[in-house]
């Protein structure tokens, strides 16, 4: 990983397309800094998209396509996008399976929820629960003592064993079923809304992210930026970002931004 200040001129000019996770990477320690948000106004008022991918819930992503200054969000680890249309003030949202599916993914996801939590004492379903659509978060490391890799490894073998996907963030283990990721409802975003193919997207887009659940989107994205505090990581992830901030969090993500929009582009 190169350090992001040595980031090309030549393609901060090419640059469209800002997509970042958002736990621990516009985060710091829990919490939103000021500097995120400022960052995401600057890239904004110099014509970028913003595009948040996250594993956070349905009703966190309504919130963040209303309110932030970002063209739409992917949540729940690819699950869907909301995008806010501010002149027919209407919430348009896009999801990978039906009403149904999810309705009898639900019912599956509820008994997997027992076994994960009586198999591995210390974890706890996450407190964001109650706003998800699609998936079952375990929190590992948010509102509960962080817990041993292990314990982690387990969460995750346990989803797999009842035919769901699993990822792991920087504090949850996100299961679901259907064949979808961040990286598939990205793509289908930039297909429906902006008419831009898989490779014109690669080309033209940064990515920013912190933990091992980000590793398809760094696989994808030759333009991949890790915040300071994915070192940690580095060694559970089967792709890691080209570039890397000096900072963490959201200041990695300023830090990038400035990056960027600075001399050159």
């Amino acid at each position: 990983m190169v350090p992001f200040d040595q980031f090309p001129a030549s393609e901060k000019k090419r640059i469209r397309f800002v997509l970042t996770d958002i736990d621990d990477t516009l985060t710091l320690d829990g919490r939103l800094p000021a500097v995120s948000l400022a960052a995401m106004e600057r890239l904004a008022a110099a014509g970028m998209i913003i595009i948040p991918v996250t594993g956070r819930p349905a009703g966190w992503c309504d919130h963040i396509a209303r309110m932030w200054p970002v063209a739409a969000v992917v949540g729940e680890n690819g699950a869907f996008y909301f995008r806010y249309d501010d002149k027919q003030k209407k919430m348009i949202r896009r999801y990978w399976r039906s009403a149904a599916r999810r309705a009898e993914d639900r019912e599956k996801l509820d008994v997997l929820q027992k076994t994960i939590l009586e198999a591995v004492p210390g974890c706890r379903v996450s407190a964001d629960q109650a706003y998800r659509e699609a998936d079952l978060a375990i929190d590992f490391c948010e509102d509960v003592p962080p817990l041993p890799r292990s314990a982690v490894d387990r969460i995750v073998a346990l989803f797999h064993q009842a035919g769901a996907r699993a990822k792991v963030s920087s504090i949850h283990v996100n299961g679901w079923f259907g064949g979808y990721d961040k990286l598939s409802m990205a793509r289908r975003l930039f297909e429906d809304l902006y008419r831009i193919d898989t490779a014109r997207l690669a080309a033209e887009a940064i990515y920013v992210g912190d933990s091992p659940n980000d590793a398809p989107m760094f696989a994808a994205f030759p333009h991949g930026v890790g915040v300071a505090n994915i070192h940690p990581f580095i060694d559970q992830m089967s792709h890691i970002p080209a570039w890397i901030t000096r900072h963490r969090g959201g200041r990695g993500f300023a830090e990038m931004v400035d990056g960027l929009l600075g001399a050159g582009r």
